[in-house]
């Protein structure tokens, strides 16, 4: 009996991924000071397909430089990137698996210090735990459509590299998260206060890039919940996942919120997030993918069979030995 790991997903768009195992996207910090692929960067790819996962996603990539959050952040904001990207795009196709881009937008979570223009729906410092991030300033109208301009641009980019997904990113507290989140968006126009006028922005964005770049498979990396009093709840994420999937959302990567990445203190052992993704699993047409320090064979199976999630994400694990985790896996075939 074939182990679930290892059986075929098909998207609605008739895309098949070769197996329930995804490399989520990790900043490598390895692009050059415009934001351009470097050599070390395909090469860290080549790396990271040698894992077997069935979808190998690439690192967070900026629309737009004032979208920056971090230096050698990789960026798909300029034409000058397309080359890079399509080698990337190439060498992991060449190693027999489908990968996404994932596009963002810092927004008022410039950790780094080196935005030009920190901006946000309302002005609202973003809430963090770790840290104390800079107050941006409030987004025009005029800033929306640019926006949204550079996030199509973006998949349009990722498209004509030959990627087989864009993902958006959504989540850990960056720029459409805080567009979605009532702690940062307290507008009082159509992007702002009830939850629907807060996911206006993104249902947008989606919309156009179906229309523009029809081939393109999109994902969102949307947080399961906020993770912060006051912030997003399951419940709101679940009627998010309803709009984003009609305006042709195929994967929803689950992962935090506004709190941010790191593991929480109270939460031990894997899947600290699977928690989160399995209310949405089997409520739409689309693949819900769990993460959160999993590294097991038994757990990625355990979860799968108890259908709490359709598609795992192994990051560190990978990350420290893709060739080593591969072994592991296809030596304890069930």
């Amino acid at each position: 009996m074939t182990a679930l790991r290892f059986t075929p997903l098909t998207l609605t768009s008739g895309l098949t991924l070769k197996n329930r195992l995804v490399v989520p996207p990790m900043a490598s910090q390895t692009a050059d000071e415009n934001g351009l692929a470097t050599p070390t960067t395909i090469a860290h790819y080549h790396h990271l397909a040698q894992s077997g996962a069935g979808l190998v996603m690439v690192e967070y990539s900026h629309v737009n430089l004032a979208g920056r959050s971090e230096a050698n952040q990789l960026g798909a904001h300029d034409d000058a990137c397309l080359p890079g990207l399509t080698q990337i795009a190439t060498t992991l196709h060449n190693a027999g698996v489908k990968t996404g881009l994932q596009i963002t937008h810092c927004g008022g979570k410039d950790s780094a210090g080196i935005s030009s223009d920190v901006m946000g729906p309302s002005g609202i410092t973003v809430p963090a735990y770790d840290r104390v991030l800079p107050t941006p300033r409030t987004m025009t109208i005029d800033d929306i459509k640019q926006w949204q301009q550079d996030f199509v641009a973006a998949a349009i980019r990722a498209d004509k590299a030959g990627f087989d997904l864009v993902e958006i990113h959504c989540a850990h507290g960056y720029g459409i998260n805080q567009w979605l989140s009532p702690l940062t968006n307290q507008r009082e126009d159509i992007y702002g206060g009830k939850l629907e006028n807060r996911a206006r922005i993104l249902i947008e964005i989606v919309t156009h890039i179906k229309q523009l770049a029809p081939r393109l498979a999109v994902m969102t990396r949307i947080p399961g919940q906020d993770g912060y009093p006051g912030g997003l709840s399951h419940a709101d994420m679940a009627q998010i996942s309803q709009w984003l999937v009609a305006a042709g959302v195929e994967i929803l990567n689950v992962s935090s919120g506004i709190g941010g990445w790191n593991r929480p203190k109270d939460k031990r052992g894997e899947g600290f997030l699977v928690e989160d993704a399995a209310p949405l699993t089997g409520k739409t047409t689309a693949a819900v993918i769990g993460v959160g320090g999993i590294e097991s064979v038994d757990y990625i199976e355990t979860i799968l069979a108890t259908k709490q999630v359709d598609l795992v994400a192994v990051g560190r694990a990978i990350l420290a030995g893709p060739a080593e985790f591969a072994h592991r896996v296809m030596q304890s075939l069930l």
